[in-house]
């Protein structure tokens, strides 16, 4: 058939993906022809998710590996499938619910609600599923798993047993001791009134306050204050019956166990032990707190004295707990002051007792609100208004002088509150946009310490090996240093916890309702309203997806899985905990190989954002450029460890790329070179360029392969773009041009598709539309290119002397067009050349293929003679030409054009240097910034390099 002048790309890619899954080409073990097996797990999307180019990206890669090793014969599965996403999900249902006006979440109750959300998924949920086969992932769709399928309230469609293995391994390890319920610091969501992970929030710089307040000293007890410059020179000395500490919380100043300072603050060593006063709430009921020493304050910040308020603060907490202080919660569930329990003063008094040693419990405390009647029920926010107002009232605000203007317009200097105006880091909820609270709840924890070991010793014998191997020093670091497990949410969408308790607040956790009451017999139960955190479900994606813990063909193949493909942000949440809770369920490690990869941003180094316009859609890229182009720059800029830098300029000339290859083939059918049958086997031509060809195939061939095995998918890339276009679809055509009118020709035309075959093979994992296209319209073919035999050739196919006359001979010709070009030669004149001396190899080698460097070098002819006056020198190995260009080009012109070129990018290279001799730029410059400034260099400084050649060159000619 005719080939179409280009490739439609929108057309064709439904097309040759329907047609893949029709042949079922994906499913597990498709193509299969070696009993090696090879795993990947699918980091699975949210199901309320749209593909980003994260997404994009690590599909891509995984999906390289996967049609790579298919295509090798290897048992494969790439299984895919879906988080439930908890609060994502919920969130999603609930717009949707007030959109349509239907009843609210609270008004649909938990069980109807649920039912809402099962309708939603499945209208919704497969949007991700058809975007991922946009990308052209291969994954064996007939096994697609999600984290609630088999759950209690599941509808039809949605069996399986991932639930089951849910709620197993949480029954198991609670019976081992490894899961509990305890009070401890979380990450509060007052928006959704549910614990989120580190990962759920955002820290956002916002423009914020520091006030300074006075703690008066219990009893009027004073102090001399002394402060003291580097050289213990007194700056400062006055009697003090306070102690100032700095917040940007006043509001949490209610619920303060102490007050802290540096052992080694000599300033404060004098009021060490003594207690002083929280100066807010009613005067007659106020509380007494002790000072006490701790190495958390920091005496050159601030004051050097912090308030310990270790309900509200991660680093207060951590304080209190060595200390043994009261931790007082202040707040609600919604972020609001509470408004239960006994009166304030009651409170009030039975915190001072504590204070002065009285002993307490942590369910006492609390029930204990230590918050003043007239601030019960506010916002937090409306609350710190009045806090700061009622301290400004009563004097207790550090002073500082300012210059204001008074009645009359006059500038006069006064005292006024001290507060700093400054920027600060808040925390928000990623997905409900509020200010997240720490807050102390009673959650389910998983004791970490207790499964960790046999994920760390895991990595340090490398049974699992991460890459880059800077994430396994992150991972060391995190594991060792690891705090228990929060594992419970207060959500309705998820895993509801296998726990029931009795009238007497006693629990039994239990599969099943009905195990739970064989427990308690005659007891009256109620289950946990809590759900599991997604992480610890999506922690047992890879054994939960292949079917355990029933004993299933697919769990015996494949697993453990081999590699997983994720990104750097997720290896504490998401791989770490896979590899703790698979040692601890199954006793084996998940995957060998962790593969992690940066986050995606624009051309510049910046991360991408709606706020600063730089978001790039990967789904309105694939509709322009098409899917292959997308996947190529993902291949090309997959070095481990580097910057992730995506630019459309870069998409579009894959796109070109593309193209190349589709124009080659075009030209090869316009020459007959797919009439026929395809000769079986490596074609065994006479002709040096066919033989040099065959030899640069199976170069690329090794180098493809050694890049993809370890895991360089750039690397790959990179050769086969060289070697498509640049040897193949420039040189090799050109070469080949000639020989289709010699004897040659059949011999050119069975090596041209051998070769063009080989270029569809080797470049399918990273493009596959193109490719499986190319593959379908160049002859009848026994399988498709998805499932075609990945080549073994290798150096045997190397004719060494084809490769070094054809290696010469392109040489030479790139080395007189770069001379023409750094001259300003016209391309389209063509000049005489001379041959000043050259040994036997290279006249022999001339000899053969004078013709071709005569017309692809521009060239009028090549005779003997010297480098003569006028001429520059043109070297080659073993040989000296001489190309004469006088009257050709003005070289005082040229040479003038080209130092005031030289001079402008000298002047832009000294410039950049002198950004990298300040350290200011170094120490506060974005680090985008600085690697765009040190590219910016490195490219001027090529630049230059290039234009001080030229200039060379134009002084040869006088």
């Amino acid at each position: 058939m005719t080939m179409e002048k280009t490739f439609d790309a929108r057309a064709a890619e439904p097309r040759l993906y329907a047609k893949w899954e029709e042949a079922g080409a994906f499913k597990a073990g498709a193509n299969a022809s070696r009993p090696e097996t090879f795993c990947i797990m699918i980091p699975p999307p949210n199901v309320t998710g749209a593909l980003h180019v994260g997404h994009a990206f690590n599909n891509t890669v995984q999906d390289i590996l996967i049609r790579w090793h298919r295509m090798r014969g290897f048992d494969t599965l790439w299984q895919p499938g879906q988080d439930h996403a908890g609060i994502a999900t919920q969130l999603m249902v609930e717009k949707e619910l007030a959109k349509t006006q239907q009843p609210s979440r609270a008004e649909l109750g938990r069980e109807a609600f649920l039912e809402k959300v099962w309708e939603w998924k499945g209208q919704y949920g497969s949007t991700i599923i058809n975007q991922l086969k946009r990308l052209g992932s291969s994954c064996d769709w007939s096994r697609n798993a999600f984290t609630m399928s088999g759950a209690e309230n599941a509808p039809a469609g949605e069996e399986g047993n991932f639930h089951d293995a849910v709620i197993k391994v949480f029954v198991d390890m609670y019976n081992k001791g490894l899961i509990y319920r305890g009070k401890r610091l979380v990450n509060w969501d007052p928006h959704f009134e549910t614990a989120i992970s580190d990962l759920e929030v955002e820290n956002i710089e916002v423009a914020g306050h520091m006030w300074h307040f006075k703690y008066p000293l219990a009893n009027g007890a004073t102090y001399e204050y002394v402060e003291k410059d580097e050289d213990g020179n007194v700056t400062l000395r006055e009697t003090r019956d306070y102690i100032s500490i700095a917040t940007t919380r006043p509001e949490t100043m209610l619920g303060d166990g102490a007050v802290a300072v540096h052992p080694s603050d000599e300033r404060y060593a004098p009021i060490v032990g003594m207690l002083c006063e929280i100066p807010v709430g009613p005067k007659e009921h106020r509380r007494l707190i002790p000072i006490i020493t701790d190495e958390y304050p920091d005496p050159t910040f601030g004051s050097g004295a912090v308030k310990i308020t270790g309900a509200h603060d991660f680093n207060d907490y951590q304080v209190a707990k060595r200390a043994g202080l009261p931790m007082y919660r202040l707040m609600d569930t919604k972020g609001a002051m509470r408004a239960d329990g006994a009166s304030y003063e009651d409170c009030a008094k039975r915190a001072m007792e504590i204070s002065k040693g009285a002993t307490f419990t942590e369910a006492e405390i609390d029930t204990l609100n230590l918050i003043p009647e007239e601030l019960r029920g506010l916002d937090r926010f409306e609350a710190r208004k009045r806090v700061v107002e009622q301290i400004n009232a009563e004097g207790l605000a550090v002073m500082t002088k300012a210059t204001v203007k008074d009645d009359e317009g006059n500038e006069v200097e006064t005292l006024v509150p001290y507060v700093e105006n400054k920027p600060i880091m808040q925390p928000f909820g990623d997905r409900s946009k509020v200010v997240i609270e720490p807050m102390l709840t009673d959650q389910w924890y998983v004791d970490a310490e207790k499964v960790v070991g046999p994920a760390l010793d895991a990595v340090r014998n490398g049974t699992t090996k991460i890459m880059p191997e800077a994430g396994e020093k992150t991972y060391y670091h995190w594991l060792e240093n690891i705090e228990p497990w929060c594992i419970s949410r207060q959500l309705w969408w998820g895993h509801q916890i296998p726990v029931w308790y009795d009238e007497e607040g006693n629990h039994y956790c239990a599969p099943s309702e009905a195990e739970a009451q064989a427990m308690a017999p005659g007891k009256v139960l109620t289950r946990d309203p809590d759900v599991l955190d997604t992480w610890f479900s999506s922690g047992l994606w890879p054994i939960g997806t292949l079917g355990w813990p029933e004993d299933t063909p697919e769990m015996a193949k494949y697993f453990p899985t081999d590699v997983l493909v994720t990104g750097f942000d997720i290896l504490f949440f998401w791989v770490a905990r896979m590899m703790m809770m698979q040692l601890a369920v199954t006793g084996e490690i998940p995957f060998h190989t962790v593969y992690l990869h940066q986050l995606v941003r624009d051309e510049k180094g910046k991360k991408m954002s709606k706020t600063a316009g730089n978001v790039i859609d990967p789904l309105e890229i694939i509709d322009e450029y098409g899917a292959d182009a997308l996947r190529f720059t993902n291949a090309s800029m997959a070095a481990i460890g580097g910057v992730l830098k995506l630019s459309k300029d870069r998409i579009a000339g894959y796109r070109n790329f593309g193209t190349k290859l589709w124009n080659a083939t075009r030209f090869a059918e316009m020459n007959g070179v797919f009439e026929g049958p395809a000769v079986a086997g490596v074609p065994q031509p006479s002709h040096t360029v066919n033989k040099w060809i065959i030899g640069e195939t199976a170069k690329v061939r090794e180098t493809v392969d050694a890049a993809f095995e370890s895991y360089r998918f750039n690397d790959a890339a990179n050769a086969l773009y060289g070697f498509v276009w640049g040897k193949v679809c420039d040189w090799y055509v050109e070469f080949a041009k000639p020989l289709f009118d010699t004897d040659e020709a059949e011999e050119t035309r069975a090596t041209m598709r051998w070769v063009l075959d080989q270029c569809y093979i080797l470049l399918h994992p990273i493009m596959p539309f193109i490719t499986e296209e190319l593959w379908g319209l160049t002859g009848e073919r026994a399988k498709m290119l998805v499932h075609a035999d990945w080549p073994s050739y290798g150096a045997e196919l190397v004719d060494e002397a084809a490769d070094r006359e054809m290696n010469w001979v392109i040489g030479l010709i790139e080395e007189i067009r770069s001379s023409r070009a750094q001259l300003g030669v016209p391309v389209a004149m063509k000049l005489p050349m001379t041959l000043a001396e050259a040994d036997m190899a290279a006249r022999e080698a001339l000899e053969r293929n004078e013709a071709l460097v005569l017309r692809l070098a521009r060239l009028e002819s090549i005779t003997e003679g010297v480098v003569a006056k006028g001429s520059i020198s043109i070297p080659a190995p073993g040989a000296l030409f001489g190309l004469p260009l006088e009257g050709v080009i003005d070289v005082a012109a040229e040479k003038a054009r080209l130092q005031k070129s030289l001079a402008n990018v000298e002047k832009e290279a000294a410039g950049l240097k002198g950004r990298f001799a300040n350290p200011k730029f170094l120490a506060n410059a974005a680090e985008e910034v600085i690697e765009e400034a040190r590219a910016n260099l490195a490219a001027r400084e090529e630049e230059a390099a290039k234009i001080n050649a030229a200039i060379a060159r134009l002084d040869e000619l006088g």
